[in-house]
C-alpha cells in the first residue's frame, strides 16, 4: 500500500482484551496512538482520520449460558459494531487500518471487508494458528479462534457477523510465524489444506522466498489482500508487551521485510495490528515497534 494508490485512510481502534487471557490489550489502541501512529502515517502522505475506539464492556459474568467461550455476547456485539464500521469506512473510500485489541477482532474486520471484496486473501502473522473453535479451543478464548470463523467454523453468533455468506476461501489464506498449535489446529489446518509457513520454513527457505509464496496464494484469484499482524509473532526479545509470548519468533528485520514486500504487491486493501500489551511492556517499546511496522506495509521507504 502506498498513499498514490489511496491516500485516504482512517484509524479504528478497538479497545477489547474480552477475548484473551491476559487483560491489558484493551489499551493496546491508545498504546499505539501514543507511540505516534498517526504522525507517521501523515508524514508518509495520508489523509489520516481517527474514528476512536469501538469500547468492550465487561459482563458479569465471563460465560454465557450453553457455551463455553468466555464473553460471548460481548466480543459478537463488539465485532458486529467493528464490521459495520470498517465496511462504512470502505463505502467512503477509505483505508481501513484496525489497531486492537485482542486477536478477536480480526473477526470483524474481515467481515467489514468481505462486504467490499468477495475473494479476499489474507496474509496472517502470528504465533498461534487461531483456528480453533468452541470443539477444539483448550481455554474458551475467542482471540484463538478468528480464522476459523473468518472460514465459517465456530459459534453462530460469531460466523453470522457480517452475514454467512461472506467468508474467505482456505486456498487464499496463508499463516506466518507459527510455533505453538494446539492438537485440533493441527486436525483443522491439514483437514482445510491451509498453507502454514512455521518458524521451520522460515528458517529453511529465509523471509524472501516464503513472502514470494505467501504473497501468491494470497493474490492467487483474489480482488485484494487483508493484512492480519499479531505482535506475538515476532520473537520476545523484540516485543516484550504482549500477551502470549512464544520464544523463537520472527526478527525484528524479518517482520519489516514481510511487510515490506506485501506493501509492493500494491494490493493491500485493509490492516490490522493487535495484541499490544502496555500493562506488560517496556516503555511503550511494542506499540512503538506496531508503528514502525504500520510504516513498512503502508509504503514508508528510507529513500
Amino acid at each position: 500500500m502506498k498513499p498514490s494508490i489511496n491516500s485516504k485512510l482512517s484509524i479504528i481502534g478497538v479497545a477489547l482484551d474480552l477475548a484473551a487471557g491476559t487483560p491489558g490489550v484493551s489499551l493496546g489502541p491508545a498504546a499505539i496512538r501514543y507511540a505516534g501512529v498517526t504522525e507517521r502515517l501523515e508524514n508518509i502522505g495520508y489523509d489520516v482520520a481517527d474514528k476512536g475506539d469501538i469500547v468492550a464492556v465487561k459482563p458479569v459474568s465471563p460465560i454465557s449460558e450453553g457455551t463455553n467461550l468466555k464473553n460471548l455476547d460481548e466480543v459478537a456485539r463488539v465485532n458486529t459494531e467493528l464490521c459495520k464500521r470498517v465496511s462504512d469506512t470502505m463505502a467512503e473510500g477509505r483505508f481501513p487500518l484496525v489497531l486492537g485489541g485482542d486477536h478477536s477482532v480480526a473477526i470483524g474486520t474481515i467481515a467489514g471487508v468481505l462486504q467490499h471484496y468477495k475473494k479476499l486473501g489474507v496474509i496472517w502473522f502470528d504465533a498461534h494458528g487461531d483456528i480453533n473453535s468452541e470443539a477444539t479451543s483448550p481455554s474458551g478464548n475467542i482471540h484463538g479462534m478468528p480464522v476459523a470463523v473468518s472460514l465459517g467454523i465456530g459459534h453462530d453468533k460469531l460466523t453470522s457477523i457480517g452475514g454467512v455468506e461472506n467468508k474467505i476461501d482456505s486456498k487464499n489464506i496463508v499463516l506466518i510465524g507459527c510455533r505453538d498449535l494446539d492438537t485440533g489446529e493441527r486436525k483443522v489446518l491439514k483437514e482445510l489444506g491451509i498453507t502454514v509457513f512455521t518458524m521451520h520454513e522460515i528458517d529453511l527457505y529465509g523471509m524472501p522466498e516464503v513472502m514470494k509464496r505467501a504473497i501468491e496464494i494470497a493474490s492467487n484469484g483474489t480482488d485484494g489482500i487483508h493484512v492480519s499482524f499479531d505482535m506475538d509473532s515476532m520473537d520476545p526479545v523484540f516485543v516484550q508487551g504482549t500477551g502470549t509470548r512464544v520464544p523463537g519468533g520472527l526478527t525484528y528485520r524479518e517482520s519489516h521485510f514481510a511487510l515490506e514486500m506485501i506493501a509492493l504487491t500494491e494490493k493491500v486493501v485493509s490492516a490490522e495490528f493487535v495484541e499490544v500489551n502496555p500493562i506488560i511492556d517496556n516503555n511503550n517499546e511494542t506499540a512503538k515497534s506496531a508503528v514502525a511496522l504500520i510504516g513498512s506495509l503502508m509504503g514508508e521507504w528510507l529513500i
